[in-house]
């Protein structure tokens, strides 16, 4: 049976809740306010005309702040470099032409043209507002605004830093570690979902398999996403000194899941075109069924063990390499019977064997 939308989107919310008050993410909120607040502070104390302008400190401080050190950083001198730039370009107005009903527009229109080439990155927004406030803002006291509004920028930014490098993030590593140890589970209940439905009454009533399976690509790509802030979020971070929230091992699983995945997939796909009669679908001998379902659930059992050095995974994986003998001594049998080799039973047990292998290694035979 296919999950309704209005419980789709009810366990979505419920997920972007949960996600919203993880204690990393609080701790972001805490580190914002903090910067935010001392900005507001610091800022009427700036000397000279700079502190007119003390609202520009906590929009500094704010967008500084970035969930990694490298990002904040990084973010940071984008925005003073497009603050910078944006000025500039209203400078050179107010020193030639002067704002007008057409010089404005035209240099609101060069701030988004310069916006576009890519070198301002998160602060490519500030290239034409900047230069719209010290032109309209600005007004005759264009050139005490610009100061102030750069200044007071970079001294929201400093301080949003400081409090960045002072109570230093938590490398995102385990975060991403649990991500990709819930993609393995999701791996081996797909199969095990692929195994009850080759087992029930044709065609079966649960299909839920099926519509699941093109959403393991987009699962792996949003791991990969993830895995890469993990990464940025080790770069410059005394939290991650030395081999501390070291990824290298969580790229290597997710690499060998993803590559699981496709075969999954691919199994589901087939075994989907038989079910239902599609245009590509090959006749599922009836003696399959049975063994092609025990397979499905062994190796299913070997995907979801996390150390596959563990007694109980080599006891799983001595299970599924029996299983998957017995479904190719199956196929071959049913293969000379009938002088067909074509049908997804092939197909699921070279991939069930292939993914036993990407698992941890085929076990040894253990029945004899």
């Amino acid at each position: 049976m296919k999950t309704s939308p209005l419980r789709t989107r009810r366990s979505g919310i419920a997920r972007s809740l949960r996600e919203a008050v993880l204690p990393a993410r609080l701790l972001f909120v805490a580190k914002t306010t903090l910067a935010v607040g001392l900005a507001w502070t610091i800022a009427p104390h700036m000397p000279g005309v700079t502190d007119e302008y003390p609202y520009y400190a906590p929009l500094g401080a704010l967008v500084s702040m970035y969930p990694t050190l490298m990002g904040s950083a990084k973010t940071s001198l984008q925005t003073l470099l497009g603050l910078a730039t944006g000025i500039g370009l209203a400078t050179l107005v107010i020193l030639t032409i002067g704002p007008t009903w057409w010089t404005v527009p035209l240099v609101i229109g060069v701030g988004v043209l310069l916006s576009g080439t890519g070198w301002f990155g998160a602060g490519r927004e500030y290239v034409p507002i900047a230069a719209l406030f010290v032109l309209v803002v600005g007004g005759q006291d264009a050139d005490d605004y610009s100061l102030g509004y750069l200044t007071q920028m970079a001294v929201g930014v400093v301080i949003g830093l400081l409090v960045n490098v002072l109570i230093a993030p938590a490398p995102l590593t385990k975060a991403a570690e649990a991500r990709v140890d819930a993609f393995r589970a999701q791996l081996g209940s797909h199969l095990h979902d692929i195994g009850s439905a080759v087992s029930e009454s044709w065609p079966p009533e649960h299909q839920q398999w099926a519509d699941d399976a093109a959403s393991l690509a987009d699962t792996a790509a949003e791991l990969r996403s993830e895995l890469a802030e993990a990464d940025e979020s080790r770069r410059g971070n005394p939290r991650a000194w030395g081999r501390r929230g070291d990824t290298q091992h969580i790229h290597d699983e997710l690499a060998t899941l993803d590559r699981v995945a496709h075969l999954i997939r691919d199994i589901s796909d087939a075994t989907a075109d038989t079910i239902w009669d599609r245009p590509a679908a090959l006749p599922l001998d009836p003696t399959l069924p049975e063994p092609l379902s025990a397979a499905c659930h062994a190796v299913a059992e070997v995907i979801a063990q996390e150390d596959p050095s563990s007694s109980e995974s080599h006891r799983e994986r001595g299970e599924a390499a029996r299983a998957i003998r017995l479904l190719l001594e199956q196929v071959d049998d049913r293969t000379f019977d009938v002088r067909s080799s074509m049908g997804p039973g092939v197909l699921t047990a070279m991939h069930l064997r292939r993914i036993l292998i990407l698992s941890g290694g085929e076990a040894r035979n253990h029945d004899d």
